[in-house]
């Protein structure tokens, strides 16, 4: 069954009806209708524990949902069609210690049957974006744990997804890489792809074309930044999320 209409490209590029998962009797995430369209930026807010990893494991394949169903570019999840136009980058490191920064990336790309040159290409791309031209022979083993991150970046984009999952794709990377960073997704949602990601900096998440508040597992606010702030009377989408927050406990 598929999510949509009959023409694929007008499906959304994520659909999900009452998604809830639970571990043993801790909920993790409580009945989630999401619905992001094609070629936009959308992130998941949220303090430590509000269920944003979990959403993204579920969406990405890695978890089995307990309640709901979602669908992601109109196919029912999990969905093995749907994996070379699919790209994640989890939060924890999965990338190869033992390989070097050019070794591993070109291993993702050989896994996707890109061709070597075309593989060559993104990879010159990528490490331009991530800033480790210079360390392309490095062992992986050898990088600071910020340096691993950006690695791990590369490595979900180098089969060029056409809906990508990033999980706090910035944390400890230094503000001015940040910036290029975003620059970055920017230019892939210019070009039609789909970025989810979360982030703990509300600075990064006003970038966003919208975003989805999370606490104790439930969505509590969905929509642009700044009608979120502007709604709230808020000065910053911090301040929009605590205002939020508050309503929710009332």
């Amino acid at each position: 069954m598929s999510e949509g209409t009959e023409d694929g490209e007008d499906r959304p590029a994520v659909v999900t009806r009452g998604l809830g998962k639970s571990f043993g009797d801790v909920v993790a995430v409580r009945d989630l209708n999401l619905e992001i369209g094609r070629g936009v930026m959308y992130g998941l807010i949220g303090p430590n524990g509000s269920g944003k990893t979990t959403i993204i494991r579920i969406l990405s394949g890695l978890l089995s949902a307990s309640t709901g169903e979602a669908w992601l570019l109109g196919e029912r999840v999990p969905a093995r069609a749907n994996r070379p136009r699919i790209g994640y980058m989890p939060q924890e490191m999965a990338i190869y210690t033992d390989l070097t920064v050019h070794e591993n990336i070109d291993l993702f790309g050989e896994m996707y049957s890109i061709p070597a040159e075309e593989r060559a290409e993104r990879e010159d791309s990528l490490l331009a974006m991530i800033g480790l031209k210079e360390r392309r022979d490095s062992l992986v083993s050898n990088l600071s744990g910020g340096m691993k991150h950006r690695v791990s970046l590369a490595c979900a984009l180098v089969h060029d997804p056409e809906l990508v999952f990033l999980d706090e794709p910035t944390v400890g990377v230094d503000p001015e890489l940040r910036k290029g960073f975003w620059d970055y997704f920017a230019n892939l949602k210019a070009r039609g792809k789909t970025v989810v990601l979360t982030t703990h900096y509300m600075d990064e998440a006003v970038r966003c074309d919208a975003v989805g508040m999370m606490r104790l597992g439930r969505m509590i606010a969905e929509g642009a930044p700044m009608e979120l702030i502007e709604s709230t009377e808020s000065a910053t989408l911090e301040d929009a999320f605590i205002a939020k927050a508050r309503e929710e406990s009332a």
